[in-house]
């Protein structure tokens, strides 16, 4: 009956190989990574993003602030910061992206834009098996909340956490500075023809309220609503601020001097902000925040208006 014995090792080998099949288990359990997006669907990877397509702008500045630039293999048209990001593939513009060039990257992450992206082709590469994360935020906290999200998907470690910490902390001087001024009204001017602002959903709207600037059509229910000039001259807004195409101050902010009666062109608070560190839901919104702010504490003054003194009991001149 020796057959009965078996030998010692034998026993033990189901044993051993539970221990290494659990121990393959914990590391894969280990790599992998799950946040939910700005849609509020949960994106999992077995581990960290190697390879990421990004399909807006802001969404290119927030990979490479997270530490993940060199993962990002395809970027759309007008992702030009950091400068690295003017050397990588263009796979269209963010409204309508080449959906062959896309799939050709074999991206095992794709990070897209709610508002901007055509939401068509956003669902045919959800259905063929793409993870995409959805970008979209609404208030200078969700950039961070997002900067924190797309790290841990491309793996950003210290670096993300670093610059999500830099990035808060950035706000939070912003908010201690700001926070008890007096209300200037403003209207901010996205684009001249056809004349468009933003509402208080808009991102823009929340850096406004972070400066006191009270946007005169904080109420319309869209996004980047198109208004009329008669409703400017309604609202008669004692600032505007205008964005534009690049660097430059766009000549069409000076059309409203046809109106010498409205508030804002009385006291010659005609002003401009670049577009690419404001209108972009990247880290640098808090630069453009830094400049809408002082252009409206410029604003307080020239008017007598006293600035009323911070948190810390002071004025910030």
């Amino acid at each position: 009956m020796r057959f009965l014995n078996k030998p010692r090792s034998l026993h033990k080998t189901p044993a051993r190989i539970c221990a290494a099949l659990l121990l393959l288990l914990w590391h894969a359990l280990a790599a992998a990574v799950s946040v939910s997006d700005d849609a509020g669907q949960v994106v999992t990877l077995s581990h960290p993003a190697r390879r990421i397509v990004s399909l807006a702008p802001h969404v290119t500045e927030i990979l490479f602030a997270v530490g993940a630039g060199s993962r990002v293999v395809g970027v759309v048209q007008y992702s030009d910061y950091p400068p690295e990001a003017k050397q990588l593939p263009r796979i269209g513009g963010y409204q309508q992206v080449d959906l062959e060039r896309v799939i050709g990257l074999h991206p095992d992450l794709i990070v897209a834009w709610q508002s901007g992206n055509n939401s068509g082709q956003i669902e045919q590469l959800k259905k063929l098996g793409f993870a995409v994360y959805i970008s979209e935020p609404r208030r200078i906290t969700d950039v961070a909340s997002s900067m924190e999200r797309i790290g841990a998907l491309a793996g950003g470690g210290e670096q993300a956490a670093r610059a999500v910490r830099d990035f808060r902390s950035h706000h939070a001087r912003l908010q201690a500075r700001y926070a008890r001024r007096s209300p200037v009204r403003t209207f901010y001017e996205v684009w001249n023809r056809p004349l468009m602002t933003v509402s208080s959903a808009h991102l823009i709207g929340d850096v406004m309220k972070l400066c006191g600037a009270q946007n005169v059509f904080a109420d319309l229910p869209v996004l980047t609503p198109t208004i009329g000039e008669e409703a400017v001259l309604v609202a008669d807004p004692e600032v505007i601020i205008a964005s534009g195409m690049d660097e430059a101050r766009p000549e069409w902010l000076d059309e409203w001097r046809r109106w010498p009666r409205m508030k804002a062109v009385k006291a010659g608070h005609l002003y401009f902000v670049p577009p690419d560190i404001l209108q972009r839901h990247s880290p640098r919104i808090l630069d453009g925040a830094e400049q809408l702010c002082l252009l409206v504490d410029r604003a307080r003054r020239t008017t007598g208006r006293e600035v009323t003194p911070g948190a810390n009991g002071s004025a910030d001149h």
